[in-house]
């Protein structure tokens, strides 16, 4: 388990994408709580095949998320990936865009 498991929220998927694909990370737990964002996060990428992408769709309340997943993106995945901010949808969330790199 890393340091971002988080026990009482449910995983983003249970299997690796062999495709681009979004997961949501506008739940209310996501709002609530920072750290789901975060362990979604990480769950999701992990979850992408080397060649794909996946958008990290992320709750509103914590702001534009390169600011703070950025870091942690980079931190347990380094040149592995590339990220670009999407932009915001009309909901209030915002899309990060990650590219899991054929290394």
């Amino acid at each position: 388990m890393s340091e971002h498991t988080l026990t009482d929220v449910e995983p983003v998927t249970h299997h690796v994408h062999h495709n681009s694909w979004s997961t949501n990370l506008e739940k209310p737990v996501h709002g609530e709580r920072l750290s789901a964002v975060v362990t979604g996060a990480i769950e999701a990428v992990e979850h992408t095949a080397p060649g794909y992408h996946v958008n990290l769709v992320t709750h509103g309340a914590h702001g534009r998320p390169e600011s703070y997943l950025g870091p942690v993106l980079h931190e347990e995945f380094g040149d592995r990936i590339d990220w670009s901010y999407i932009k915001q949808c009309g909901c209030g969330g915002h899309v990060l865009r990650v590219r899991v790199h054929n290394r």
